[in-house]
């Protein structure tokens, strides 16, 4: 266990890419929460106490069965059983030295050796942690980090990459809670150039599970280099009415005010531009704005392709404004869900129609030609998901799947944000 603001955090290869990056940046003077990272080292140590290994070698199983049954033992056995003193100790000292210093309720965030890295970023597919009150819900959340990383969700993305939970480990990142006032993300690139910052009042992970349409903010390079605000588009704010997929716009908290106003975005892109710097690519970063001014909680790559201009015969036809959130251009037959229960006639070559655009669609990303969503933003983990695959996507959509056909032909331009079909 040691701090994040040490030298020693920055290994990717022992507390993972996602805590080694924010320590990159905390060393380079950027804001970040404190906190300490957890080495991979310590779930390996639990694996071997509880006689796991072998349990382990077994997902890689040709048979089905075989590894379905050997990934539920490692989930189980991660899950139910105490961590050994060795790791115990020495974590339970560091979270009560955490808590002593900062008084504020604790998150504990996965930093899997293999995510946050280009062309794998396994975006919403582990999981974090917030607001946790005592010792036993921190423990109890630190062996939920570890048995993520055996879970349907992540078996299947890993299948996709070539990839095998029983070749990684998981180290894990422990913070305070951030009492943000603001949160978002941001790309530190487009295909024309600019940067894109979403943000919503609160927590972000509601922009991260794609539940929200952020507020949308452009900011343009001039030709010194220096940032320029371009545009706002305000987003909207929905709660659950009626049934579970029931939604319904509710009045922004703090009138119609953007969540950002134009000096604290020129701020937050000149921390994004110094992330980009420090890590010498296009980044995509989130953050949190509190009382104290923004913090950065996490920087990963980010993909980005040029601009593709579409075939004139879809510039005649009857089109809708989102967020641009995937790369590339597509078309397909419209698939309109509004259940997630109803993924299954999602086929092949389809264009995806639906209201919420969470990480749970992850599983239907490698059949469809495209997907579009009422809501989410361009820094969701379904975003980032779609750009690593190349699948164009546009969120933010108002009423797509009343005003989109089902089984019509349809076109999505994943940079431009335009979605088009045919009647």
């Amino acid at each position: 266990i040691v701090s994040l603001a040490s030298a020693e955090a920055t290994d990717a290869d022992r507390f993972g890419p996602k805590a080694a990056n924010l320590a990159r940046l905390g060393r380079a003077g950027l804001p970040i929460p404190e906190g300490f990272c957890v080495d991979a080292e310590a779930y390996r140590i639990q694996v071997a106490a509880l006689g796991l290994e072998e349990s382990a070698r077994r997902v890689n199983a040709v048979e089905p069965g075989t590894a379905r049954r050997a990934a539920l033992a490692m989930k189980l056995g991660l899950l139910d059983h105490p961590i050994v003193p060795e790791v115990l100790d020495p974590l339970l000292d560091a979270q009560r030295a955490l808590f002593e210093r900062t008084g504020a309720l604790m998150v504990v965030r996965s930093s899997a050796l293999v995510e946050d890295r280009f062309g794998s970023s396994f975006a919403g597919q582990f999981e974090s942690y917030l607001g946790l009150e005592d010792e036993t819900e921190f423990i109890t959340a630190v062996r939920s980090c570890w048995a993520a990383l055996w879970s349907t969700r992540v078996l299947r993305y890993m299948a996709t990459h070539d990839a095998s939970p029983a070749d990684t480990a998981m180290a894990v990142l422990v913070q305070p809670l951030v009492s943000a006032r603001v949160s978002g993300g941001g790309l530190s690139r487009t295909a024309d150039g600019d940067m894109v910052l979403n943000a919503t009042w609160g927590l972000g992970s509601a922009i991260a599970q794609g539940e929200v349409v952020p507020d949308r903010i452009v900011l343009s390079r001039d030709h010194e280099g220096q940032l320029r605000l371009r545009d706002t588009v305000a987003g909207r704010i929905f709660h659950r009415v009626g049934c579970a997929h029931g939604a319904r716009p509710v009045p922004r908290p703090r009138s119609s005010n953007p969540c950002l106003d134009a000096a604290q975005a020129v701020e937050l892109g000149r921390l994004l531009r110094q992330v980009e710097d420090l890590m010498g690519m296009p980044v995509e970063i989130e953050w949190a704005h509190d009382d104290a001014g923004f913090k950065l909680l996490q920087a990963r790559p980010l993909h980005v392709e040029p601009a593709r201009v579409p075939d004139e015969i879809w510039l005649r036809h009857p089109g809708l404004k989102g967020h641009p959130a995937g790369v590339g251009w597509g078309s397909g037959r419209a698939c309109v869900v509004n259940c997630e229960c109803e993924l299954a006639r999602v086929a092949p070559g389809d264009v995806l129609v639906t209201k919420v655009a969470g990480p749970a669609l992850s599983a239907v990303l490698p059949r469809v030609a495209g997907l579009v969503a009422e809501l989410g933003g361009s820094t969701s983990h379904l975003a980032s998901l779609a750009r690593e695959r190349g699948i164009p996507m546009v969120l933010g959509v108002l009423d797509a799947t009343q005003r989109i056909p089902d089984g019509a032909q349809i076109a999505v331009d994943g940079v431009a944000g335009v979605v088009r079909w045919m009647r």
